[in-house]
């Protein structure tokens, strides 16, 4: 066999691509497994975004290949959706790029700015991806740590005594996955201030504003913002798009430039159905998030029950599409998780995938149905 890549070497599969081949072949020996520990929206994208993409398969050019920077309408779009939610002006020829999901963006921006052996401050805990990315290019992931004490936000003065020489990227991610944490504007100009000061550029991944949170937050409505940081977005949790692979890189025009030279050698397009749809997603006005949310308010009640019969604490406050729990003292995230899904027949996320600082921890979704979450509580409650 060819030997792999030195790159692959500081890189392990995903966890959950893994794990979710072990609930597979769990199944298929009759297991009854729920999975109530991905984040992939079970409800529908809105019927209006549907029927956008079934017309455009008759235009013309919807088989062609696309622009790298997408249509005018769905750049438009972005930046109307940003202007009435954030307040944020945008320049739709400059200041946006079209994404096949903000996953990817983690990749064109960490291969745009990373050389080798450059320094990137990683959330712990945080979205695993950030990592493997920054290992892939072969930078230096650097943790920085995010507790309950400090809401999981960032310590500054903690900060400020790591070597920042040659540190180039800091990735944030407001409201914050796994933990569903949110920062002020406040604490975002703590961060931008601290970001001018060591000339690092802030990546602020901000998928989750409208799921349970009442004020949607960019970083770049904060005065000094679009100096220093840009911000990724996604419709995939928004709007229930997720398998559509659609969101966008918002920010500083020079910054964006840069980023198209890496998308547009790796890609030649979006489809111009999903292109059509997001642009139809974007005129929603607020009943659509409020329909939402309603469901996912129903749903998270339920999870509650669940981390109580599990006699975790945590925090009502908290929005977003995750209930993050914390479990008994002594606890451990993987041992508890292994043994709901190999004795109960649940599969739920240890919080340590998400780094050392999620140890104990876990995490469960509201992408699932009540009557599922009834049954996951039942399996809890009842004794074998």
């Amino acid at each position: 066999m060819i030997q792999k890549a030195d790159r692959l070497g500081s890189v392990k599969e995903y966890y959950f691509s893994k794990k979710l081949r072990e609930v597979a072949a769990l199944r298929s020996e009759g297991k009854p497994i729920i999975n109530i520990a991905i984040g992939s929206p079970d409800l529908q994208p809105p019927l209006s975004v549907v029927n956008a993409l079934q017309s455009a398969v008759e235009l013309p050019n919807a088989h062609q290949y696309q622009s790298y920077q997408g249509i005018p309408e769905l750049r438009e779009g972005m930046c109307n959706f940003y202007k009435e939610k954030y307040n944020v002006s945008l320049d739709m020829n400059t200041e946006v790029l079209p994404l096949m999901g903000s996953k990817e963006g983690i990749m064109h921006i960490s291969m745009a700015f990373l050389n080798k052996g450059d320094k990137v401050l990683i959330p712990n805990p945080g979205y695993p991806t950030y990592a493997s990315v920054t290992n892939l290019v072969q930078a230096e992931a650097i943790n920085y740590d995010l507790n309950e004490a400090g809401n999981w936000l960032p310590d500054f003065d903690a900060l400020e005594k790591e070597d920042l020489k040659n540190t180039k990227i800091m990735w944030v991610n407001y409201p914050h996955m796994p933990t569903g944490a949110v920062a002020s504007k406040e604490d975002f100009k703590k961060l931008i201030a601290f970001a001018k000061k060591h000339e690092i550029l802030i990546v602020n991944d901000n998928p989750y504003s409208f799921i349970l949170h009442k004020n949607p937050l960019s970083i770049l409505e904060v005065e000094g913002g679009k100096e220093v940081a840009i911000e990724l977005n996604s419709l995939s949790k928004t709007f229930n798009m997720a398998g559509w692979r659609v969101g966008m890189v918002v920010g500083d025009a020079e910054i964006i430039k840069t980023i198209l030279q890496v998308k547009s050698n790796m890609d030649s397009g979006m489809f111009l159905g999903i292109q059509k749809g997001a642009v139809e997603a974007f005129k929603l006005g607020d009943d659509w998030f409020k329909g939402q949310n309603e469901i996912y308010t129903s749903r998270r009640a339920i999870v509650w029950k669940i981390f109580d019969a599990l006699n975790c604490t945590y925090d009502k406050n908290i929005g977003g599409l995750f209930v993050w729990g914390k479990l008994p003292k002594g606890v451990k995230s993987e041992e508890i998780t292994d043994e709901l899904l190999y004795n109960k027949n649940v599969f739920i996320t240890p919080g340590t995938i998400f780094g050392s600082n999620g140890e104990g921890y876990i995490r469960a979704s509201l992408c699932v149905e009540e009557n599922v979450l009834n049954e996951v509580l039942n399996r809890l409650t009842t004794k074998n």
